[in-house]
């Protein structure tokens, strides 16, 4: 590999943004381009990633971080994406945010996509398994059956994570189209 690549491939991000967008089209390519066109980077080629925030990496504002993006430059994402052609159908895209109260570990990101889920549903379960991945990496065990506002607190008194969220995107499809959601973390 030349020094270039190598730079490319060993790339470790230190901010990150959350995005979001709908789009509907007649061919489900174009479906996806006009989601991602509402998400802000249908110009950048996006490489997907696993789901790993880096040690002290920070998250920034959409503005903010829409005003670093090049256009065709590779970005790497971690993307949550959901395609229906069916009327009525609801489909949900969602990314869950974890970040550890200890910077020098690293946080969690989860994709949650799929038919039927509403905004409250794809968004808590998206929070919910960000939590979980990063909560056990901590050494916290938490009843798994419980509902998400009970573990929530349970993550957040422990004082090893401090923050979680997400970013959700929710659609009906309609006659004769394409509807694609996507929800977006991008890692500048």
């Amino acid at each position: 590999m030349f020094g270039s690549e190598m730079a490319m491939v060993n790339k470790k991000p230190g901010k990150i943004f959350l995005t979001r967008g709908v789009g509907q089209h007649y061919y489900q390519l174009k479906s996806f381009e006009e989601a991602l066109r509402k998400a802000g980077v249908a110009q950048q080629n996006l490489v997907q990633v696993s789901s790993i925030v880096p040690p002290a990496s920070r998250i920034i504002s959409l503005k903010k971080g829409l005003s670093k993006l090049v256009p065709g430059e590779i970005c790497f994402c971690v993307m949550a994406r959901a395609d229906t052609n069916e009327h009525g159908r609801l489909i949900a895209s969602s990314i869950g945010v974890a970040i550890p109260k200890d910077r020098q570990k690293w946080g969690y990101l989860s994709e949650v996509h799929g038919p039927g889920m509403n905004e409250k549903e794809a968004s808590e379960i998206a929070e919910d398994l960000a939590a979980d991945m990063l909560g056990t990496t901590l050494g916290l065990e938490v009843n798994p059956d419980k509902a998400w506002s009970d573990k929530e607190q349970v993550y957040k008194a422990s004082g090893l994570i401090i923050k979680t969220s997400n970013i959700t995107q929710v659609a009906r499809g309609q006659r004769g189209l394409w509807t694609t959601t996507v929800a977006i973390a991008m890692l500048l």
